[in-house]
């Protein structure tokens, strides 16, 4: 069985030093997660350990996606120029393990106007998509300004993943201060806030009205539709009065693809499959920052009703949206 990790992050020291630098009320504070451990150490390996740790696992390919928060507080140009070098490095990875990794684009969301070049030259160069977030300094994502990223995502058929990220500061004190500093870090970000950031995200792309203009866009949500999947019901009465053509249930039947981001549950697979398709459903470990063992792995995919079911979650469906032959060794 081939196993296909789609959500699976690395970073640079260069681009965690520029982070570093920013001053205080442009810092990301979710930054010191991928210092706890050895994850720094993990982030930034794109060769033998992470390779040994993905034979343990059993994974055969790793999608890479650079950790949050990515490119997106720096500075337009420092957003620019690094995510250029990001993307650069990351397509060395894939040309010395094509049959090991494959990469999502780093964009630099804080200047708009190189948005959608930067995807067009990371698509020639191969790359299968790209990981955004929800919000850049306070500009959303759904702004009119970003629309031509998705307009071109459409147009090159390459996916769009909203990867959580933590709350703006306004929203941190007013929901989730109060308590120790690793208490109210962990309230809004892995905890509970990241999730409700990135479905947000989600829910306004689709009340925009970005899937009636780009019906052919596709979006990706990790842990399990980041809980959106979970209230549809509510979510539905939106399309009413957004002046949409479907409803929001519709819409993420069609256009979003759903991954477990290393929350191997299996009444999580269950609720998921009563919201969306199997054919939506995508493998993911979150690494580092989630490490869930072969044997841990295994027992999941035992809860698969069939033996196609478990072959389009592992590789069938990211084989088809991401364009991967394995076993060519390239994409095509």
């Amino acid at each position: 069985m081939t196993v296909i990790g789609i959500e699976e992050h690395w970073t640079t020291p260069e681009l965690t030093a520029a982070l570093k630098r920013l001053p205080a009320s442009h810092r990301d504070d979710s930054l010191v997660l991928n210092e706890m451990g050895d994850n720094l150490e993990r982030l930034e390996d794109l060769d033998a350990q992470r390779i040994a740790t993905m034979d343990e696992q059993g994974i055969d390919m790793q999608i890479l996606s650079v950790a949050p928060p990515a490119t997106g507080p720096l500075d337009p140009a420092d957003a620019v120029a690094l995510s250029r070098d990001l993307n650069d490095i990351a397509a060395d990875a894939v040309r010395r393990n094509p049959a090991r990794f494959r990469a999502m684009a780093t964009l630099p969301m804080a200047e708009p106007s190189a948005v959608a070049g930067e995807l067009e030259r990371t698509a020639k160069a191969g790359f299968v998509g790209a990981m955004v977030y929800g919000r850049t300094d306070d500009i959303p994502l759904d702004a009119p300004h970003y629309d031509d990223l998705f307009a071109t995502a459409a147009a090159l058929g390459q996916p769009i993943f909203i990867h959580p990220q933590i709350p703006a500061r306004a929203i941190r004190r007013s929901a989730y201060s109060g308590f120790n500093e690793l208490t109210e870090l962990a309230l809004s970000t892995f905890g509970w806030g990241w999730h409700l950031e990135a479905a947000t995200a989600a829910l306004r792309l689709i009340a925009r009205g970005t899937f009636d203009r780009h019906p052919d866009l596709q979006i990706i949500l990790g842990h399990w539709g980041e809980l959106l999947l979970f209230w549809q019901d509510r979510v539905n009465s939106i399309a009413r009065t957004a002046g949409l053509e479907r409803t929001v249930s519709e819409y993420v039947r069609s256009n979003v693809f759903i991954t477990s981001s290393g929350m191997f549950n299996s009444a999580l697979l269950e609720h998921t499959l009563t919201a969306t398709t199997i054919d939506r459903l995508l493998f993911s470990t979150d690494y580092p920052f989630q490490r869930p063992t072969r044997a841990e792995i295994e027992e999941f995919l035992a809860a698969f009703d069939s033996d196609d079911d478990r072959a389009r979650f592992t590789e069938g469906n990211a084989r088809r949206l991401f364009g991967i032959d394995l076993d060519a060794g390239a994409n095509h």
